[in-house]
């Protein structure tokens, strides 16, 4: 098995894989984190002087800190599910927690709920996105960045050139989120898809990023060294690696009174 595809994981199992390789990169994670780093800033732009109602406030997915530290909103709880990112995180208070289980109850009548570069690990973004929304308060904000399925084009390319599987991890459709944040009563104040291009030499470099970054998990089987092989024969030297990001900044409407 080789080592830029390492072991797989069901889908019942891709928490621990995550965990696993977030874990192994947590000491180098913000050096390779530009992208993430750029978008947070970004994020934070859109959400200056945001109308924040009573409720407890938190970043899901917080690593780190990246998207935290720049939003600059107090008493933000810092959760995520690897405990080795939380301790390079200088912020507090800081939880332990799998998203895949939900919220934690404390985090129930949120007047913020932040998160980037998170919900694509979760084994079902659209319901789990719907349910961050339904737990915010009355006039509650979310803020949201998350790559979609338009993203590494030129990876599966490659691949379908190549004749080999591609294994990068399945990506959540940017308007089937928006449709499950829209149903779950979120009305939007900024939405929109972007797109970033990562300069790498060619497809080993860009592979080689995702490890180093500690985003390699993925629930489809790893490809032989021949089938790499294949795989780098088709993608251009000088290709860059494209992302699509989908950002979202949106409130939960207040209930409509009901005149007797």
């Amino acid at each position: 098995m080789n080592s830029l595809h390492p072991p797989t994981a069901s889908r019942a199992g891709l928490s621990g894989l995550v965990r696993q390789h977030f874990g192994r990169r947590a000491a180098g994670y913000e050096a390779q984190a530009l992208l993430q780093r750029a978008v947070a800033c970004r994020l934070a732009h859109l959400c200056r002087d945001l109308p924040l109602p009573a409720g407890p406030r938190a970043d899901l997915g917080a690593g780190s800190g990246l998207l935290s530290r720049a939003l600059t909103v107090e008493g933000l709880l810092q959760l995520d599910l690897c405990p080795e990112l939380l301790a390079r995180n200088p912020l507090q208070p800081r939880l332990v927690w799998d998203l895949n289980d939900g919220l934690p109850a404390q985090l129930q009548g949120a007047g913020l709920l932040a998160s980037g570069f998170t919900l694509q690990w979760l084994d079902d973004p659209s319901r789990q996105l719907a349910h961050w929304c339904r737990a915010l308060a009355p006039g509650g904000w979310l803020a949201l960045a998350v790559p979609t399925a338009g993203s590494f084009p030129q990876w599966h390319r490659a691949a379908a050139a190549a004749g080999v599987p591609c294994t990068a991890l399945e990506l959540p459709a940017a308007d089937r989120l928006l449709n499950a944040a829209a149903g779950a009563g979120l009305h939007p104040r900024h939405s929109r898809v972007l797109r970033f291009s990562r300069p790498h030499q060619g497809g080993l470099a860009a592979l080689r990023h995702l490890q180093r970054l500690g985003a390699g998990a993925s629930r489809r089987p790893s490809l032989g060294t021949g089938e790499l092989r294949r795989l780098l024969s088709h993608w251009p030297e000088q290709e860059v690696l494209t992302w699509e990001v989908l950002l979202l900044v949106g409130h939960r409407n207040h209930p409509v009174a009901v005149t007797p």
